[in-house]
Parts: structure tokens; sequence; C-alpha cells
């Protein structure tokens, strides 16, 4: 799934518990949601699905985090709570999305999330078939709904929102031609330029997945 549809979905969480975890550290908690639901997906430039997605892990921390925050009534502790929480249920949520390569569409792999207790990929279900199918953008659309709809984010954080959710939109409708607009853009750039202009590989292997290399021509 996209990183956005994970955000969304973090959010949107957090808009339904916001009244149990108290409205006063809203904003706080809304934007941890947000990040920590994006967050997993920074391992793209490492091994995708490895590096940062931590299914058990996160998971375990975030039930502890939970207990020290109602023994401790700590705000702050609340929000790294809730960051934790999201980042969590991007870790889960993407054993049912498809299989982390590059062309997710015509899988040859079975490699969904690392397992780092288990030491194994868990094999993809594929009810949203790769990030940026159709039917990841309808599902980042339904939980931007909530939480847009929520009432609990100002109007410039709802601007901004429907913005990341257009911007979604396009990332979907261009997913399965990035490659080749990447190689026409790159042809565009002057000569002169193109030792600035970053040159992208991406690698696959069966123990770690995909691993975007990004290197300047020297």
């Amino acid at each position: 799934m996209m990183a956005l549809t994970h955000g969304f979905m973090a959010l949107a969480a957090a808009v339904l518990l916001l009244p149990a975890l108290g409205e006063s550290a809203g904003p706080a908690l809304l934007a941890a949601a947000f990040l920590g639901g994006l967050a997993p997906d920074a391992d793209l430039v490492a091994s995708h699905r490895k590096t940062l997605h931590f299914p058990v892990w996160l998971s375990v921390a975030t039930l502890a985090l939970s207990g020290l925050s109602l023994l401790t009534g700590s705000p702050a502790l609340l929000v790294l709570t809730v960051a934790v929480g999201a980042a969590a249920l991007h870790s889960v949520s993407d054993l049912f999305g498809g299989s982390a390569e590059r062309e997710p569409w015509n899988p040859t792999t079975e490699n969904g999330v690392y397992n780092h207790v288990l030491g194994r990929w868990h094999r993809p279900r594929r009810y949203v078939r790769y990030s940026g199918a159709p039917e990841d953008f309808l599902v980042c659309l339904a939980f931007a709904a909530v939480a847009i709809g929520s009432g609990l984010t100002a109007p410039a954080a709802d601007r901004t929102l429907v913005a990341l959710v257009a911007f979604a939109g396009v990332y979907a409708l261009c997913r399965k031609r990035l490659a080749t607009i990447g190689a026409v853009a790159g042809g565009l750039v002057p000569t002169r330029l193109r030792a600035i202009v970053p040159v992208i590989h991406v690698k696959e292997s069966e123990t770690d997945g995909t691993t975007v290399d990004v290197r300047f021509r020297r």
C-alpha cells in the first residue's frame, strides 16, 4: 500500500480514539499518528518492508507504552505511544498488500513483510495488489474522508490533507508508468546538470527484498 494510505489509516484511527485519549493533546496526537503511519516506508532506500517494518516488535512496544502511558498520564508518552502504534499498524497492515518488489502487479516473489522474530518473510495476501493500485487509492480515500470529515483537524490541515489525497490519486494513475516517466524525464535534463541528478537503481533479492540505490553521477 502507499505510504499515504498508511498515514491516513493511522490518522483515521486516531480521530476515532481521540475522545478517549484526550482532545487537549489533539493536534500533537494526530500529527504523531499520521507521521508514525508514514515512517516505516522510509526503508524504501534500505530493504523495503524489512529494515523498518516490525510487525511483532512494534506491536509489543505499543502495548508496553500504552500501559506506561496509563500509569504515568504523561502527554509526551501518549504522543510517543500513538506514533509507535501507527508504525505498528502500518507494519501489520502491509501483510494484506502485495509483494515487496519492483513490479508487484507481475509478482515473482512471496515477500510480503519481514518478521524479525521468526527470521522470515510473511507471504503477501494481496487484498490490495500493489502500492498505487486502484483499490489502494480507494482505501486511501476512505480513510482520508474519515479523518477530514471528523471535524477534529484544523482547516489548514484539511487543505493539506486534500492536497495529499490528490497527490495519491496522481501517483495511482501513473504507478505502472513511473519507470518510463523517470527515463523520459532523465533524458530531458541538460547534460551540464546531469552530474547533480541522482541515478536510481532498484535491486531485488529473496533475502533482502527490494532495495532502492540512489547515486549521483561523478
